[in-house]
């Protein structure tokens, strides 16, 4: 889940993110430039990105789904905390949160490429993360060493 803050919220389900390096800490993000993020993420300072749990489907098909509230609204329904350093929607129960600064945004032709430098990292949660693979939800597994289905 990709989120930003400030006047107009928003968040969106994203099937990846990517670490990019540890000296300094980089993590990019890949946005469609035809989804409202595009345009939301290119007017913020920060982002943040919560690692949903194998628990938490109904919320990635909530932010995934275009016919929901946009600003605030879509928040409602939704458990989340500001991040501690940037004050960016976090969602609650998630597996990992990071707080980000968004650093550099390339060309990626249809989407755009986010840069951030992690600000912070939290790890709350040690369930299951929610995975998507194949089309479909899965969830990571500890004793195999592929996906189990999440339904």
């Amino acid at each position: 889940m990709v989120t930003v803050g400030g006047g107009t919220p928003h968040a969106m389900t994203a099937n990846s993110f990517t670490s990019v390096s540890l000296h300094p800490p980089l993590l990019l993000i890949c946005v469609d430039r035809e989804a409202v993020m595009h345009e939301c993420i290119g007017g913020a300072k920060t982002f943040g990105v919560s690692v949903l749990g194998a628990h938490q489907e109904d919320v990635a098909r909530h932010f995934a789904d275009r016919r929901r509230p946009l600003g605030a609204a879509q928040f409602d329904s939704v458990d989340w905390m500001p991040g501690p350093v940037t004050g960016t929607p976090l969602i609650t129960g998630a597996v990992a949160h990071f707080e980000c600064a968004k650093w550099r945004t390339y060309d990626g032709g249809d989407h755009i490429i986010v840069l951030g430098s992690v600000l912070s990292v939290d790890q709350p949660d040690t369930a299951d993360a929610l995975l998507f693979v194949r089309g479909r939800f899965a969830r990571t597994s500890p004793d195999a060493r592929r996906p189990t289905s999440a339904r």
